[in-house]
């Protein structure tokens, strides 16, 4: 029966065979030919037998000739048409290969020729593929031609010709793996010349062609193509990473030589674990999870007593789950050839590198556990270096997996490591990576390496390293995070902690950090169940003034100890009042007019500031009376003598101001007055000639209260050169001072009043009156009130010859009705007295 169908369609196709056939048959012609072959065989319902024994007998040979060579692209694309349903539907398509194969190579492979329809060279591999997958072994002594053929279509300039050349690959590697790992070498160039082709299907396709060209083929391979895959990870789209995961996955499931290859496929396949798309994500966490129980299954041998004795970490990270037992072998066993070449990469010049190296690294060592430990040096360097990293996600990513060294690493090794970094060298990566391992590292572990921790902070080398802000922050959050896990057990580095937060404090560029370090404290109180950071001033207070204070005899302005003393002073609040035998001794020693002038002129300021706030400050405990004499005479008197430039003269106002303090608050009292009067009042009326304007107005000031508490102990000496001198004021730039001097020229009106040299003196009152009564005059009348009160209260004195000076100038006065109120109270005075 079927021989009688082939032999009837035989015969239809004899003439437009016969017509093909002729050389000199034009286009139309075998234009029309191929359409009668065509209605023939596919539009009529033939079995498979009578397809396969026209096809094979009569059409095969004339088809893939017109294929090969036929001029009109019309024809060929009926040729390939009728090639395909014949080797579709026929029995025994394997017998159509000698002639096929040599046809698609000639219109496929270059030089011999080129089909020039993108449409037709699709049809071509397509129609190689068709013969791959229905003809499987039977086209294995042609894997050359294939393999020639695919070399060429793989980089064809039509991106869906490229893609069914990765069809075919894969079919090829599948119909024949015995035979095609001898050739499959020749495919790795040409796909990865296509594995970054800008469309990503293409990419995708070439991926899944790799793995089974690899998977099938030569292992060796792998080495060629690792590198590309590898930058695909960073592909933008998340098929493409898909495809990666899938394929690194499978070999690492069922690559022949996949033991060989742990070490280079396992960073790819730990890679996607942060890939930003959850299904990757996921994938790459089911591969995995097979991977490692397949492993296990493996060596169960090796594994067994780790299998039934291990016992879980008892400190693991929150919210991890922890990878299984093959899992977290095969990253220890693999990990020193894996972290060389990880560890260069994170401090690789891009970005996206060295973000995903990082998050590697993270991966790793979560897997590695304590085996991290025979690796801490390559470890530690490397994080030194990409924690000063400019992205934030490297150092995030290099804090996270330095956390990990403290959750799995012995203190014992790791502090000591990390502390002898620092003591060299101390950079602010050092103490990032610090504050990690502290982070990671549990209470009761870290407890025993507490001591030596706040020695390594404390040193001078490490909390006085550098005055970058970036430092001086990683040294705050160090202090914090060793706080945040040893909370109580903190109170046995109290001391070191404590000179470690005022270091932070003292140093200029880090005033911005100031709150931070008083919250950092009061953690550190509360910690110890005390109520504010001024009781762990109390209880250190003397340890850090002599702290401090070791080479006080060598201070300079650039001394860090100035900075450290001025925050313990004007910080620890009322506390300073218990360590005023170590203060004063510091200001003693350093206020010399010998010492440096500008490290003289902060400590003043700093004494000006406590002064101010005495009774809050260095006379909480009501003991700063004891050291007065001290202060006078031996700090603030010789810094009173007058040394020529600004900073001399900047100390001359600050010493100034301090004495004011103490005698504005009343810290000295009028019997002190009366003991430091003789030795204070020449240097504090030629204060009143200085050119800082807030010298002369306290040294006014000054000279008044010392005229209210003792001017009656005056002789006569002093009155004239006090008068003298404070009259001077009167004509003064500022109004302010006008002013004081007038009130204190109203206290030494009070104080002649009741002195026995008042009789010597009337010469001078004299002079005192007409000079007083010029000031009357004054454009301002606040200076003029002021003067007024002034002649009001010294004319008691000599009132007789007030008026008659006044009658004398009261005609030459633009307002003459101060002289008249003048008059009226002297009369008023004058009849009251009767």
């Amino acid at each position: 029966m079927a021989a009688a169908g082939a032999a009837e369609v035989a015969q239809a196709l004899s003439r437009p065979l016969s017509c093909l056939q002729q050389p000199d048959c034009g286009r139309a012609a075998r234009l029309r030919a191929l359409e009668a072959i065509r209605a023939e065989v596919q539009e009529r319902p033939l079995s498979g037998a009578v397809v396969q024994e026209v096809f094979g007998a009569q059409l095969v040979r004339p088809l893939a000739r017109c294929l090969a060579g036929d001029a009109a692209e019309r024809c060929r694309e009926l040729a390939l048409q009728l090639l395909r349903h014949g080797l579709s539907h026929g029995d025994r398509p394997g017998e159509a290969l000698p002639v096929l194969l040599p046809a698609l190579a000639q219109r496929l492979c270059p030089p011999q020729g080129s089909e020039p329809s993108e449409e037709l060279r699709l049809g071509l591999v397509e129609l190689l593929s068709l013969l791959l997958r229905r003809c499987g072994t039977a086209v294995v002594p042609y894997l050359t031609e294939v393999i020639h053929i695919l070399q060429a279509t793989l980089l064809d300039q039509y991106a869906e010709v490229r893609r069914e050349s990765c069809r075919c690959a894969v079919a090829c590697a599948q119909a024949m793996p015995e035979h095609f790992h001898m050739q499959s070498e020749s495919l790795i160039k040409p796909l990865m010349q296509t594995i970054s082709h800008q469309h990503y299907r293409v990419r995708v396709d070439v991926i899944q062609a790799t793995g089974a060209v690899i998977q099938f083929g030569n292992g060796k391979s792998v080495d060629d193509v690792l590198s590309h895959l590898a930058q695909r990870l960073f592909d933008e789209i998340p098929k493409v990473r898909h495809a990666v995961t899938t394929v690194i996955g499978e070999w690492l499931l069922h690559l022949r030589d996949r033991y060989s290859y742990f070490h280079k496929l396992i960073p790819l396949l730990l890679g996607s674990f942060t890939d930003e798309i959850p299904e990757n994500m996921k994938l790459a966490w089911t591969y995995w999870e097979k991977i490692g129980l397949q492993w296990e299954k493996e060596n169960e041998d090796d594994l067994k007593d780790k299998m039934d004795f291990s016992v879980s970490p008892s400190h693991y990270p929150k919210g991890v789950t922890r990878p299984g037992l093959g899992c977290r072998e095969l990253v220890s066993r693999n990990l020193s050839k894996i972290l060389p070449g990880l560890c260069h990469d994170i401090t690789d010049w891009v970005e996206s590198t060295r973000i995903k190296a990082s998050q590697l690294l993270y991966t790793l060592l979560l897997h590695a556990e304590d085996h991290i430990t025979q690796h801490m040096e390559l470890l530690l360097r490397t994080l030194y270096q990409a924690c000063l990293d400019e992205e934030s996600a490297v150092v995030k990513n290099c804090a996270k997996a330095a956390e990990l060294i403290g959750t799995f690493v012995s203190p014992k090794v790791s502090l000591r490591l990390i502390t002898s970094a620092l003591g060299k060298t101390p950079k602010p990566s050092c103490i990032m990576v610090l504050t990690a391992v502290v982070r990671g590292s549990p209470k009761e572990i870290l407890q025993p390496h507490l001591t030596n921790l706040g020695n390594t902070l404390s040193q001078a080398g490490v909390c006085q390293g550098s005055e970058e802000v970036f430092y001086v922050e990683q040294l705050l959050c160090c202090v914090q995070a060793l706080i945040e896990v040893c909370q109580e057990d903190c109170k046995e580095i109290n001391f070191q902690l404590m000179k470690v937060l005022v270091t932070i404090m003292a140093i200029p560029c880090a005033q911005h950090l100031k709150e931070k370090v008083e919250e950092t404290m009061s953690s550190l109180a509360e910690v110890q169940q005390l109520d504010s950071f001024l009781y762990l001033y109390k209880q250190h207070i003397i340890q850090l003034m002599e702290w401090v204070s070791v080479s006080h005899d060598c201070w300079t302005c650039y001394s860090p100890e100035v900075l450290q003393l001025d925050v313990i002073a004007t910080h620890s609040g009322p506390v300073i009042g218990e360590a005023l035998n170590n203060f004063i001794l510091i200001l003693k020693t350093c206020l010399q007019p010998n010492k440096d002038p500008q490290m003289r002129l902060k400590l003043f300021t700093v004494l000006s500031q406590l002064l101010q706030k005495a009774n809050e400050t260095v006379n909480s405990q009501g003991l700063f009376p004891t050291y007065l004499e001290t202060v006078i005479k031996d700090i603030l008197a010789p810094n009173l003598q007058w040394h020529a430039g600004r900073t001399a003269a900047a100390i001359r106002t600050t010493a100034v101001s301090c004495l004011w303090a103490l005698v504005h608050c009343k810290t000295l009292s009028p019997e002190e007055i009366l003991k430091v009067k003789d030795g204070l009042m020449p240097q504090i009326i030629a204060a009143m000639d200085e050119d800082s304007k807030i010298t002369r107005l306290l040294a006014c000031r000054i000279v008044g209260v010392f005229l209210k508490v003792c001017g009656r102990q005056f002789d006569e000496d002093k009155f004239i050169n006090t008068y003298t001198e404070v009259l001077k004021r009167l004509d003064d730039a500022s109004c302010d001072v006008r002013l004081a001097a007038a009130h204190t020229l109203t206290h030494w009106f009070q104080s002649l009043k009741d002195s026995d040299v008042k009789s010597a003196m009337e010469t001078h009152i004299e002079f005192l009156y007409q000079e007083l009564l010029i000031h009357l005059d004054d454009p301002d009348q606040n200076t003029q009130t002021a003067v007024l009160e002034v002649l009001k209260e010294g004319s008691v004195i000599y009132p007789e010859v007030l008026t008659r000076e006044i009658e004398g100038v009261v005609e030459k006065h633009r307002t003459p009705v101060y002289c008249h109120q003048l008059l009226h109270h002297i009369r008023s005075a004058r009849d009251s007295a009767l």
